[in-house]
C-alpha cells in the first residue's frame, strides 16, 4: 500500500488523470439533477402531479446531504481506491433499479438512495488534492471542481432532450451503465493509499464539527454557502422566467440555453492556478463582483434574450470561479483532514442551495400580486450575495495581517 508521503514525492497528477477525476465527479453529481427537467413526464407515467413529482428532487438532495455528512469523512480513514469506486458501483445498481421502478413511491425511495450514494464525487476532490503536487494542487482541484459544475449543467441541459427521444427510463439505464464503467476504471487506475488517521467513526464525525473552529474555515464556508444560494436561486428563477412570457421556451430549449453556462465552468477550471500563486483571496473578490454584474445585466433588461445570454456567461464564470477557489482554499487548511473539510464545504453549500431555491420559488409565487418576476429575483440574488462579501472581507483582513 502506498503512503501519502510517497505519493507526494511523485511528479503529481497527469492531465489525463485530472480529466478522469473531473469526468467521474461530474457524472456522480449529475445524478442529482437528471429528473429535474422531466418531472412532468415522470409524473404523467407514474400517475402523480408535477408538484408531487418535485419530491424526487427534494429527497435526492436530502439523501445527498446525509451521504456527504456521514460518508465523505470516511475518505480520511478508509482506502479511497476501494471507497470511491464502491459508491459509484452502488449508484449504478440503484440507477438501474430506478429505470425499472414500477411506482412513484418506489422511484422516490430509489432516488433518495441514489443521492446518498452519489458522494463519490466529493471523495475524489480531496484525493486529487493528495495526489497533486503543491505547485499543481490548485489547478488540479480547479479541473475536478469544474467537472462537478459541468456535471450539474450537462445533466440539466441534456435530460429533457434525451427523455424526449428515448424516455426517462432509458435515460436512467444509460446513466447506470456509465457509472458502472467509471467505477471499474477508477478501481483500476487509483493508487492504494494508507489511511491518514485511525479514529473511531463517532470521533471522526465529531472532528468534522471541530474543523469549523478555524476562523478561515467559517469564512470560506460562508462565502461558499452564499454563492451556492445565488446559484440555485439564479438557475431556478431562470427556468421560471424562460418558460413564461415573453420567452415561452420549452424545457428542451431552456436546457440548451443553459449550455451557455458551460463556458463559465470551462473558464473557472483555470482559476485554480491563481490559488497556486497565492492569489485566491483577491480572485474570489473578483468572482463575486462578476456575479453581481450578471445580476445587474439581467435585472435591467428582463425581456431581452441577449441580456439573458450575457448574464448567464458572466454569472457562470463568476460564481463558479468563487466555488472552485473556496473549495481549493478550504482543503488547504489541513491536508490530513481534506475529506472532513470538504464535508463542511459541501454541507454548507447544500444549506445555501436549499435557501436559494426556496427564495426563488417563494418570490416567483408573488407574481400575481406584482411583487415577483425576474428583476425582483435578481435583487434577491444580490442580497443573498452580501454574506459572501462579508466572508471575503474577513478573509482579506486575515491575509493582510499574515503578510
Amino acid at each position: 500500500m502506498t503512503s501519502l508521503a510517497e505519493v507526494r514525492r511523485r511528479p503529481g497528477m497527469t492531465r489525463g488523470a485530472a480529466f478522469l477525476f473531473a469526468l467521474a465527479a461530474g457524472a456522480a453529481v449529475g445524478n442529482l439533477y437528471w429528473a429535474q427537467p422531466v418531472l412532468g413526464t415522470i409524473g404523467d407515467e407514474l400517475g402523480t402531479t408535477t408538484d408531487t413529482a418535485g419530491l424526487l428532487i427534494t429527497l435526492t438532495q436530502v439523501g445527498y446531504a446525509v451521504g456527504v455528512f456521514f460518508l465523505v469523512p470516511l475518505g480520511d480513514v478508509v482506502d479511497r481506491r476501494i471507497l470511491a469506486p464502491a459508491f459509484m458501483l452502488l449508484a449504478a445498481v440503484l440507477l438501474g433499479a430506478a429505470a425499472l421502478a414500477p411506482t412513484f413511491p418506489a422511484l422516490l425511495v430509489l432516488l433518495a438512495l441514489v443521492g446518498a450514494s452519489t458522494v463519490s464525487g466529493q471523495l475524489l476532490a480531496p484525493l486529487a488534492g493528495d495526489l497533486a503536487t503543491e505547485e499543481q494542487r490548485g489547478r488540479v482541484l480547479g479541473v475536478v471542481a469544474s467537472g462537478v459544475l459541468l456535471g450539474i449543467m450537462v445533466a440539466r441541459a441534456v435530460s429533457g432532450v434525451v427523455t424526449d427521444l428515448v424516455g426517462w427510463r432509458a435515460l436512467y439505464a444509460t446513466v447506470a451503465v456509465v457509472m458502472l464503467l467509471l467505477a471499474l476504471t477508477l478501481y483500476r487506475v487509483l493508487p492504494r493509499l494508507e489511511p491518514r488517521a485511525r479514529v473511531g467513526y463517532g470521533a471522526l464525525l465529531a472532528s468534522v464539527l471541530r474543523t469549523t473552529a478555524n476562523a478561515d474555515v467559517r469564512r470560506l464556508g460562508l462565502v461558499g454557502a452564499a454563492a451556492m444560494a445565488t446559484f440555485t436561486l439564479y438557475w431556478t428563477g431562470l427556468t421560471f422566467t424562460l418558460s413564461d412570457e415573453p420567452f415561452g421556451l420549452s424545457g428542451a430549449q431552456i436546457g440548451l440555453l443553459n449550455l451557455v453556462g458551460i463556458s463559465g465552468a470551462l473558464a473557472a477550471q483555470y482559476v485554480g492556478r491563481l490559488h497556486d500563486r497565492g492569489l485566491a483571496v483577491p480572485a474570489i473578490g473578483v468572482g463575486l463582483a462578476v456575479a453581481l454584474a450578471a445580476f445587474v445585466v439581467a435585472g435591467v433588461a428582463p425581456g431581452s434574450i441577449v441580456a439573458v445570454v450575457v448574464s448567464i456567461a458572466l454569472y457562470s464564470a463568476g460564481v463558479q470561479s468563487v466555488l472552485v477557489l473556496v473549495q481549493a482554499r478550504v482543503m488547504a487548511v489541513d491536508p490530513s483532514a481534506r475529506s472532513r473539510l470538504n464535508t463542511v464545504f459541501v454541507v454548507g453549500n447544500f444549506v445555501g442551495g436549499t435557501i436559494g431555491s426556496a427564495v426563488a420559488s417563494a418570490l416567483w409565487g408573488l407574481r400575481p400580486w406584482g411583487l415577483g418576476g425576474w428583476p425582483v429575483l435578481m435583487i434577491a440574488a444580490g442580497v443573498l450575495l452580501l454574506p459572501a462579501g462579508l466572508g471575503w472581507a474577513g478573509l482579506r483582513r486575515n491575509a493582510v495581517r499574515a503578510r
